[in-house]
């Protein structure tokens, strides 16, 4: 089991920027996807952004362009840098791998709003 810890979240306006690190237990962080999944009120769960093993990365068409994915193995901690944020960016941002199961974080609040 990977133990996930995300940053704290916060309150945004409409245009800014927010950065969201996860931290993750364990010895083989280097060799995990890992993940950043949202849910808004009353919506599913949905994938935001993927990075492999080798760095390759993955993005919803939603926020392709203005979210980037990274990784930092020496600190075991995965980044999500949102750009231009938008009000339907609002949602509960959770960092996650699979290892023998899914493992998820606790889950940060971003809200955009002005």
């Amino acid at each position: 089991q990977v133990h996930l810890v995300e940053s704290k979240g916060g309150l945004v306006q409409p245009g800014g920027s927010l950065t969201l690190s996860c931290a993750a237990s364990g010895s083989i962080f280097s060799m995990l996807t890992m993940d950043w999944y949202r849910q808004a009120p009353g919506k599913q769960r949905e994938l935001v952004a993927t990075i492999n093993s080798s760095g390759a990365t993955n993005y919803a068409g939603s926020v392709k362009g203005r979210f980037t994915i990274s990784r930092d193995n020496a600190k075991n901690t995965v980044y999500l840098q949102m750009n231009s944020l938008k009000p339907e960016d609002t949602a509960v941002y959770y960092c996650s791998t699979y290892s023998y199961s899914r493992n998820w974080g606790q889950g940060t609040q971003v809200t955009v709003s002005s």
